[in-house]
């Protein structure tokens, strides 16, 4: 089973629309902040850090689904896993809980490039002791393995 990385946050009055709740357009930066998350702490490597090795992931794609509403000054739990993994490209589930209660859950894509071309680049060649700890980490095993 994938290892899964869960981060806080505390729905701010920003984030809500006219009718008080959580605006669709705040999810995708939650998953981005759950994603820079997950990358620190199950690769020990900050997303910046990454950029200096000369690596990028752009987004490619993006799914959201919504189930409940979250609201104003609701504790919020995303958890993030790495859904597929190969040399090229990764995907990230996001599953978001407020009290234990599944809210919405979503996905997604990016593709490993270099931040000097900007064209794809084959992680497992490239960085092969990041590619393991990503693969380590989509299998459930520990990240110092």
């Amino acid at each position: 089973m994938p290892k899964t990385d869960r981060i806080e946050i505390i729905a701010r009055y920003a984030e809500t629309d006219m009718m008080g709740i959580i605006h669709h357009s705040v999810y995708p930066v939650w998953y981005e902040a759950a994603r820079t998350e997950f990358i620190r702490n199950m690769t020990g490597m900050s997303y910046s850090e990454l950029e200096k090795k000369g690596i990028m992931l752009p987004l490619t794609d993006l799914e959201c689904h919504y189930i409940r509403p979250v609201h104003y000054e609701d504790r919020v739990t995303i958890e993030t896993e790495i859904k597929k993994l190969t040399a090229a490209r990764i995907e990230f589930q996001y599953r978001v809980f407020v009290n234990g209660e599944l809210m919405a859950g979503g996905g997604t894509s990016h593709g490993f490039v270099s931040s000097e071309t900007f064209r794809p680049v084959n992680l497992k060649k490239t960085e092969p002791e990041l590619f393991e700890r990503l693969e380590a980490v989509k299998a459930g095993g520990d990240k110092d393995e």
